[in-house]
């Protein structure tokens, strides 16, 4: 054991120098951050990113390591810089000072506050509990953002008081053609309709996606545009009705299935801790999306569900069917009938498939390490 012991005291002290790199890795990022709010830059520039990227997998090739683990750690790093630099960002649109949320207290609208005032923004709350000081708080007000359950959003945006003709008014609501419909017709100022697509607990807005839909742009609104910018943001254009459309499937009937999954488990005989047990990495992962949904909001994810429904009960009544049909040819025997679903359905994914295949097989790979086994 002598020997494997010299051997574990080598990794360990290259692990204790790992750290102390890690270490001074983080400080020199925090002070990259310090200098990109002095000088009002992103904190995210793509084409750095990738020539860091490339330029440490040729290393590790030259060096017989894994350009891939090298990769995957400086990514890590990356995730951690990015976060890193969150303390202090740089502001480009001063002139929307002061600014108000509408709806400041739930945890979306702290999000924004937070990274708002990161960046200098002076930002007052409007919320339930002070309703009396509404006309005070909104009077002087050069951005109002609406952040309201869905259900809330045109109602509230039609029992506002008069804004400031120069006052940009944004709602961050995830159905779009209404909320935008009623921005324009309660303001005749600028207004602004984005579509954050992520959720409250985020670590940092690098690479995070933000739906833009406005009918008329403007000078004002896209300064607010660019400063999502500088915080890293991938901002995506799209018509309101587009988008809505959009959201039927990637929202509404993602969080459906989930759901209904949910309460399917729920039901079976089967504990949670069994079914974790004896689960693959790919249905751990599956597994851990659907608990994901019921640790969040229940008024969330039935408000988005039932925001559309209308439009979206087609789509709900062509999803049973599938459903049935694949229940009809399994109850039959009808393997070759099942290939050719399978066959139809991956023309669907094709011009996508191996990238999707190498990202799953990474996100597996997080999933599987992050398993505590006891012994």
């Amino acid at each position: 054991m002598g020997a494997l012991n010299t051997l574990r005291d080598q990794i360990d002290e290259c692990d204790r120098q790992l750290v102390e790199l890690l270490a001074k890795r983080n400080h020199i990022t925090a002070q990259v951050g310090a200098y990109k709010q002095q000088q009002g830059q992103p904190v995210y520039v793509p084409s750095r990113e990738t020539e860091l990227i490339d330029a440490r997998r040729s290393q590790a090739i030259a060096a017989g390591v894994s350009p891939e683990l090298v990769e995957d750690v400086l990514r890590r790093l990356m995730r951690e810089s990015y976060q890193n630099q969150q303390l202090g960002l740089a502001c480009v649109a001063p002139h929307l000072s002061p600014m108000v949320i509408v709806g400041g207290k739930g945890a979306m609208g702290q999000l924004f506050k937070r990274q708002l005032e990161r960046s200098g923004y002076q930002v007052k709350v409007l919320d339930k509990d002070n309703q009396s000081e509404r006309e005070t708080i909104l009077v002087e007000a050069r951005c109002v953002i609406v952040s309201v359950p869905i259900h809330a959003v045109e109602s509230v945006i039609a029992d506002m008081p008069k804004l400031h003709p120069e006052c940009l008014l944004v709602d961050i609501t995830s159905v779009k053609s209404s909320p935008l419909k009623a921005m324009e017709t309660h303001h005749q100022g600028p207004v602004l309709a984005l579509h954050p697509m992520f959720g409250p607990d985020i670590p940092h807005w690098v690479k995070q996606t933000v739906v833009v839909c406005q009918n008329k742009p403007c000078d004002v609104a896209s300064s607010l545009l660019e400063q999502l910018t500088v915080w890293g943001c991938n901002l995506v254009s799209m018509d309101a009705k587009k988008h809505d459309e959009a959201m039927q499937i990637v929202q509404v009937m993602r969080h459906l299935t989930t759901f209904v999954y949910g309460q399917f488990l729920a039901k079976q005989s089967h504990s949670l801790e069994e079914i974790e047990s004896c689960s693959s990495p790919i249905y751990h992962l599956e597994l851990m999306m659907v608990g994901r949904l019921f640790a969040q909001s229940p008024e969330l994810y039935s408000d988005i569900m039932l925001a559309q429904f209308e439009d979206v009960a087609p789509l709900m009544k062509e999803y049973c069917e599938v459903f049935q049909q694949t229940f009809e040819k399994l109850k039959n025997n009808d393997k070759a009938g099942l290939i050719d679903d399978f066959a139809a359905a991956k023309t669907f994914f094709s011009d996508s498939a191996s990238t999707f295949l190498s990202q799953s097989k990474a996100l597996l790979s997080k999933a599987n390490d992050a398993k505590v086994l006891d012994y």
